[in-house]
């Protein structure tokens, strides 16, 4: 059983890997090319890639191996002849039982130690190339903003000679905006490969440049400068093309890039400092907006304090005793304090909300090492019955089958980690609902293979289908 289990498990588990980063790659396939990137730096990204794919690539290759395995047993009569043998199934699956189980372990340990490295040097990674600006090409007819502090925009492009024609450049290197503008017939640029600098030959132009703009600050009055050449050679300095990398310590704090001691602990002390900042916050407002000072001593409102003791019992008498100015300006400030304790108050719950769900994403991580370890173990035990009941082996059927189920565990596993984010369930009923809905179809297939039940012959099945046909055109028949 291990022999004819391990070979489709590796197999299968190596197309997982290739079709999952083919599908990151047709994603991010943007933000790679046109960067100018080393090989090296490509394939340390991809690297970095297929380890974080390992807790998707597992259980999929688990389901897919599982059904293939038991289904060539279907297939060749071998599952039926250790049957007949007195062989159960449970006997038949307990090596690979084994063999599951110190993979849901390993796969913990996987995701406990090695996935939050690998998911910090992916996405500082990421971060960086992201950043790094594209290869300079020019388009006719459209601006190209690729150069830091330039904006060219070229007419016709010779692509035999080089030579470009009804050149437009606006400089806007000192940040005050498009001050000095050049127009030029042509021109042509010329680049060093071990150099960062291009030099920008022009001819038979103007170059137009407002002084008041480029110092703004100095005076009042300031003149237009108009420039005419027949040639002029502008330095401009190119980005390098090295990949600058960032500290990975600022990536660290992010729940994906935490083991379970760190985010048991971030979780802790985030909660911990959200309940003292609620408390904080509602003794400030209470200070703030109920109580007045006076001689250096806060004390409670005058008037609230003589209504507790009985002495008006009817405060609004002396409002009403105010004189009309005197009412305007307290119904003007009451009406201040309440807009800024709705301001204040509307800040606050901003706040804590995005603590929240900073809450809620770490509990997620936390309870995701497990859930994704343990769909190794439900997949086994929902791919070994179903492989019985198709009887087919190899990569047709049961890769359907598997894609399929797969599918329907990842919506729904999306759809949980959705809702808890949403606060609409709890972040463990959000991780562990995909599990808790196919576990009970994991148990109930492998119950019915090892009783032999009806529903794993699939000559019944076929039989079903064939009376209803049957019966639909006889009824057809008699109607006409």
């Amino acid at each position: 059983m291990l022999k004819s289990f391990i070979g489709p498990f590796v197999a299968t588990f190596f197309i997982s890997m290739f079709v999952l980063i083919m599908q990151f790659l047709w994603r991010m396939i943007d933000e790679i090319v046109g960067k100018g990137l080393d090989f090296a730096v490509i394939a340390e990204l991809l690297s970095y890639v297929a380890v974080t794919l390992v807790p998707m690539a597992l259980p999929l290759a688990v389901l897919l191996s599982s059904i293939m395995t038991f289904g060539s047993l279907g297939e060749n009569y071998e599952l039926i002849a250790l049957k007949s043998a007195g062989i159960s199934l449970y006997r038949i699956m307990k090596p690979l039982v084994i063999l599951i189980i110190f993979l849901t372990v390993g796969a913990f340990f996987f995701s406990n130690n090695i996935l939050p490295v690998a998911n910090l040097k992916f996405y500082s990674l990421l971060y960086d190339i992201r950043r790094q600006k594209p290869e300079m090409s020019f388009k006719e007819g459209i601006f190209t903003n690729d150069l830091e502090g330039y904006s060219i925009k070229i007419d016709k492009i010779n692509k035999e000679t080089g030579m470009m024609y009804n050149m437009l450049i606006y400089n806007h290197k000192d940040g005050s905006g498009n001050y000095e503008v050049t127009k030029a017939d042509s021109g042509k640029m010329i680049s060093d490969p071990k150099s960062n600098v291009m030099e920008l030959i022009l001819y038979h132009g103007h170059s137009y440049t407002d002084e008041g703009m480029k110092n703004a600050n100095a005076r009042r009055t300031f003149p237009f400068r108009r420039l005419k050449f027949d040639k002029q050679t502008v330095l401009i300095e190119l980005p390098g093309n090295d990949l600058k990398r960032t500290d990975e310590d600022g990536f660290r704090s992010y729940s994906m890039m935490l083991n379970l001691k760190q985010l048991k602990d971030t979780i802790a002390s985030a909660q911990v400092f959200l309940k003292q900042r609620k408390a904080g916050d509602a003794k400030r407002m209470l200070n703030t907006n109920y109580r007045k000072s006076k001689n250096s001593n806060p004390q409670r409102d005058s008037v609230l304090i003589e209504k507790s003791q009985g002495i008006y019992n009817d405060p609004d008498s002396l409002f009403a005793a105010f004189d009309i100015e005197e009412q305007r300006r307290a119904v003007d400030n009451a009406l201040q304090y309440a807009r800024e304790v709705k301001q204040r108050t509307q800040d606050d719950l901003h706040y804590y909300v995005a603590r929240q769900e900073g809450i809620i994403k770490n509990q997620l991580e936390w309870h995701r090492k497990f859930s994704l370890s343990f769909a190794c173990f439900i997949f086994f035990y929902i791919g070994a019955p179903l492989g019985a009941i198709i009887r087919k082996g190899g990569l047709g059927m049961p890769v359907v089958v598997s894609v399929l189920l797969f599918i329907i565990y990842y919506i729904i596993d999306m759809m949980g980690v959705r809702s808890a984010k949403e606060a609409v369930i709890s972040p463990g009923m959000g991780a562990w609902i995909s599990a808790f809905i196919l576990l009970p179809l994991g148990i109930v297939l492998t119950y019915k293979s090892v009783t032999d039940s009806e529903m794993m012959n699939t000559e019944a099945y076929s039989k079903f289908f064939k009376n209803i046909l049957s019966f639909f055109k006889k009824k057809k028949h008699n109607g006409s």
